[in-house]
């Protein structure tokens, strides 16, 4: 069992920079492979970054690649998302997510997820 937390979010300007973290609870978080997903009112849910296990290897959305980052601390049990240069589209509430396989992009490969943190972006 693994129980997420995400924190971080709030209200940024178009432009603007924010860290979300998701805490891990549980034994078992480092055998997981993690990730953020996002979901704008309306739309269905869609990935946005993942992490490997050790945090070697990631992968993007291509919609946020090369503005956002995800990056882990398995001695903190903390995952990190830092997203720079946010723009009005990038308004969702998003998700971490803790799962299995590998590429990371399927909501369904992923077993255990947070309750989400909302992040508005304004023009």
């Amino acid at each position: 069992q693994v129980q997420l937390v995400e924190s971080g979010g709030g209200l940024v300007q178009a432009g603007g920079s924010l860290r979300l973290s998701c805490a891990a609870s549980g034994r078992t978080y480092s055998t997981y492979i993690m990730g953020w997903f996002r979901q704008a009112p309306g739309k269905e849910r869609e990935f946005v970054a993942g992490v490997t296990r050790a945090g070697l290897n990631t992968h993007y959305a291509d919609s946020v690649r090369g503005r956002f980052t995800i990056s882990r601390d398995n001695a903190k049990r903390t995952v990190y998302l830092q997203m720079n240069s946010l723009k009005p589209e990038d308004t969702a509430v998003y998700y971490c997510a803790a799962g299995t396989r590998w590429p990371p992009a399927l909501a369904s490969d992923y077993d255990y997820w947070g309750q989400g943190t909302q992040v508005t972006v304004s023009s």
